[in-house]
């Protein structure tokens, strides 16, 4: 199904469900005076503060009408080129709009979007009662970004006529009989057209506002006051509420998980599954019904102050639509989101007779909480300060290195990001910053000291970003440990948030922020991590296309620059190290079956995803689905293989309790990269088994992490070995090992 315009969310958010009885035009939507206001202030900002100021003309208003009607129907699957062409005058008139406060047009725009929404859900919807004829020789092309608008209705219609028919296809592929296959669509559309109707003004402008905003550059964002709000729980990993994750499962908000330590942990009386359908404040209020509500409205409604009481109207799990409702009153506490805050994990490498442990820290976000640093409080959220304790357990438990692993973290608080490097050096720079002013400054570590002296590595991929360069970055260029994964995002510039209400002394937030790109920054080489990001000093096979994701994947990215060195000594000298390193693991990965599973599993994805073109004939798709079949079960027989080969060597030796080792069984590896097409959507599926599949990816074996372990444990190896080496690679360790 097409994207919708993104609205950030802490909750999850899945597809709702409607009755099935034709729909109604919608209401049309209509801009506030506090929008048209937030519109004037961010342009004001935009043109006047941003790292690469661009006038808001005619030009920018050209690149605004394309970002907008991209956000809206990235696929183009709603709007016709004559819908296009009836809003032309408009390509050079929102810069107008903007400086004036009459949002009317984009606004005009939005509600012939839900207009087509309808239209188009409602011919889909009355395909299902004909059925399909899978013996005509046709295809469908499902990837459509770079595809042109249809033309006219018909063309629009034979689009969907065939999107519609290979969604059938696919369940019909899957085993689903015809009248499952009518249900399972038709709530689907349904579900679809629901969500779009309950987007409001808010989303409407923060939409527009973000097609402005990111035309300046990719990482300037415009956050409404709700977003905003999530933004700012998101970065200090708390909030006041009563410690669940909610997403929307047909029409109730359901309970997908209970965060632990939470006051519904601690009560006992919610459980995952459970679905809300009311909400009460304080002790006696009145229960406010909220079947069929948008998740973020429910969840307003929950979270509150701390020691308030919120109540809930329950109904449970296991009970039907008719069953019983459960009262549930909880108190609201601060509450700490640790799934996305540092852990720690060791894994025992195993090479002969000899066994090295190398310590894991995982660190998914770099945190703060910048209101408590702003306050004062000691005790602020912070991803150094947690990764500090981290280190101080892992040295307690005679690690031999320690792996910091940056996998998919998008980056967080660039002081963080200073603070945390300053963890593995003595003192000096750690990041050059670029303002548009072309004034130049360091951000330094100022503490003597290092929490860790020993072997390091840093873990990366495409997913690794902004604040994850310039950890991998000032480590690499000071010599400190070794890069290993995949070559980076490549984003190198600094966004900064600017409070609009605070901007007008609002106390009240009405008008939003701007996250906007202020300063650019370089590594203390002097090079920029811009467009090519972090390259490793061993590097493993690409999972992502760069054409697809990263900085160069974005047509209006910044180009690559470069400036004068910070001052700054080397701690180390890894480069005889590295070829050393680099042998040690071609030869391995090439005798090491797991590898050459992933290798081929990896290869299976990448063809999956190069083919945007399925044939509609079940005669042909039958023959792929039945070669797809074949292939992942030979796949699955070489991992079961795996198991067992692991399970015995294990079974010789077992590893301490809570000790990962590198004979853990590998599981679900393919699962991960690729699976047997069920015909389903996310929320689609039973609750069940999707938690089932998240915890089976989470105790999937994890062969690239696997594989650093591994080469850190060289690093160690070769350390000990030779004397020399040790004293050129570890200069600031009184011996090889802290």
């Amino acid at each position: 199904m097409p994207m919708l315009p993104r609205i950030a969310l802490v909750s999850l958010l899945v597809f709702a469900v409607s009755a099935a009885a034709a729909p109604t035009q919608p209401p049309l939507l209509k801009p506030t005076p506090a929008e048209a206001k937030a519109a004037y202030l961010s342009a004001q900002a935009l043109t006047r503060f941003h790292y690469a100021p661009q006038p808001l003309d005619d030009a920018m208003s050209q690149k605004i009408f394309k970002a907008y009607f991209d956000a809206l129907d990235g696929e183009k699957l709603f709007f016709t080129q004559a819908d296009i062409d009836r809003f032309g005058a408009a390509r050079t008139q929102l810069d107008d709009a903007i400086w004036n406060g009459d949002l009317a047009v984009p606004f005009a725009i939005f509600n012939l979007y839900e207009q087509r929404v309808v239209e188009r859900l409602g011919y889909a919807r009355g395909l299902l009662a004909k059925g399909f004829d899978f013996g005509v020789d046709e295809s469908y092309d499902y990837d459509r970004k770079n595809a042109a608008w249809p033309k006219d209705d018909a063309e629009v219609n034979d689009l969907w006529r065939r999107r519609v028919k290979n969604d059938w296809l696919r369940l019909k592929l899957a085993g689903k009989n015809d009248a499952d296959i009518r249900k399972t669509l038709d709530k689907r559309y349904a579900n679809y057209l629901d969500r779009v109707q309950q987007l409001d003004a808010e989303d409407v402008f923060q939409t527009f506002m973000n097609a402005y905003a990111t035309s300046t550059d990719p990482h300037t964002n415009y956050f409404g006051p709700r977003a905003s709000q999530n933004f700012d729980i998101a970065m200090k990993l708390s909030l006041e509420g009563i410690g669940a994750v909610l997403e929307r499962r047909d029409e109730y908000t359901q309970i997908r998980e209970i965060v632990p330590g939470g006051p519904a942990a601690k009560s006992g009386k919610l459980h995952v599954g459970d679905r809300i359908v009311g909400v009460g404040q304080g002790t006696s209020g009145p229960i406010t019904d909220v079947v069929g509500w948008r998740v973020d409205d429910v969840v307003e409604l929950i979270r509150g102050p701390k020691d308030t009481t919120v109540r809930l109207e329950i109904l449970p799990a296991d009970a039907g639509v008719d069953g019983k409702h459960v009262n549930v009153a909880l108190v609201r506490k601060k509450v700490s989101i640790e799934e996305q805050a540092a852990k720690k994990s060791i894994i025992e490498v195993k090479d002969g007779g000899a066994v090295r442990r190398i310590g894991v820290i995982d660190l998914p976000t770099f945190y703060q909480d910048f209101d408590a640093r702003r306050r004062g409080d000691p005790e602020f959220k912070s991803a150094t300060r947690d990764v500090a304790r981290l280190l101080d357990e892992l040295k307690q438990a005679k690690v031999d290195g320690v792996i910091v692993d940056l996998r998919n973290n998008g980056g967080g608080s660039l002081d963080e990001a200073t603070r945390l490097t300053g963890l593995f050096i003595d003192k000096g720079p750690v990041v050059q910053r670029r303002a548009a002013n072309g004034r130049i400054v360091e951000d330094d570590d100022t503490d003597p000291g290092m929490a860790w002296s020993g072997p390091l590595a840093v873990l990366v991929n495409r997913g690794s970003a902004s604040a994850s360069e310039i950890f991998a970055a000032a480590i690499q260029d000071y010599g400190r440990g070794l890069v290993i994964g995949e070559p980076t995002f490549g984003k190198g510039t600094v966004q900064n948030l600017a409070n609009l209400d605070e901007m007008m002394g609002n106390e009240k937030p009405e008008y939003g922020e701007l996250k906007m790109t202020t300063e650019e920054f370089f590594r203390i080489d002097g090079g920029s991590t811009q467009l090519r990001g972090v390259t490793p000093d061993i590097v493993f096979p690409k999972t992502v296309d760069a054409g697809d994701f990263g900085e160069s994947s974005y047509d209006n990215a910044l180009p690559w620059t470069q400036i004068a060195p910070a001052q700054y000594r080397k701690v180390a000298d890894l480069s005889p190290l590295v070829p050393l390193l680099k042998q040690r693991h071609d030869a391995r990965v090439a005798r090491d079956p797991e590898w050459k599973l992933y290798l081929d599993e990896l290869a299976a994805a990448q063809r999956a995803h190069d083919q945007t073109r399925v044939s509609l004939v079940y005669d042909v798709r039958e023959r792929e689905r039945k070669q797809t079949e074949a292939e992942q079960a030979a796949f699955k027989a070489r991992e079961k293989a795996l198991q067992q080969a692991s399970a015995g060597a294990a079974g010789k030796s077992a590893a301490p309790a809570g000790v990962a080792t590198a004979a853990k069984p590998a599981s679900g590896s393919s699962d991960a990269l690729v699976r047997i097409d069920d015909g389903l959507q996310p929320g689609e599926r039973s609750l069940k088994t999707e938690l089932a599949e998240e915890k089976a990816a989470e105790d999937a074996r994890d062969v690239l992490l696997q594989e650093a372990a591994h080469i850190l444990a060289d690093e160690v190896d070769l350390v000990h070995a030779d004397t020399r080496l040790a004293a050129r690679v570890l200069p600031a360790q009184k011996s090889p090992i802290d």
